[in-house]
């Protein structure tokens, strides 16, 4: 696939995002800044026992992190838990890869236009920035929720 063509599904995802605008119920939410560039993140997931069945996001920043985040919720909706965490582990090893690994269409769908940035490392912490806000979101939600105790302690 061509890096032009890897755009235009970046672009495409920035300006038509899928996803975006959190929603309500959640079991867990996380807040991430890179602040290397000033791009940040809230990701919130609502699990119905090990199943994702929302992932909901709020952001500002550049079209990278931005559609990341809009390639994350089309890919992890739906899936198990343990699925979403072997997606997110493929999405991390592309990301460190220097651009010298083939991604694998069939796991990463849109996710494989992001494999051009993996050249750059300075773009790589935008395009993980949703992933690991979403890894720490889940593991909060697989917690359960926080009572009035536990807040306190």
């Amino acid at each position: 696939m061509s890096d032009s063509l890897y755009q235009e599904i970046i672009l495409d995802h920035y300006k038509h995002p899928h996803g975006r605008g959190l929603r309500e119920p959640f079991g867990g939410e996380a807040h991430h800044v890179n602040p290397t560039c000033g791009d940040e993140i809230t990701v919130r997931v609502a699990l119905d026992g090990s199943t994702i069945t929302d992932v909901s996001y709020e952001g500002q920043g550049c079209s990278i992190s931005q559609a990341s985040a809009s390639v994350l919720h089309e890919l992890l909706t739906g899936s198990s838990v343990s699925d979403a965490f072997e997606t997110e582990r493929v999405f991390v090893e592309l990301m460190q890869g220097k651009g010298q690994i083939e991604p694998d269409e069939d796991v990463l769908g849109d996710g494989i236009a992001f494999a051009g940035v993996a050249k750059y490392p300075a773009r790589v912490k935008c395009a993980l920035l949703s992933w690991m806000a979403f890894k720490d979101a889940t593991a909060r939600a697989m917690a359960g929720p926080v009572t009035v105790e536990e807040d306190a302690r």
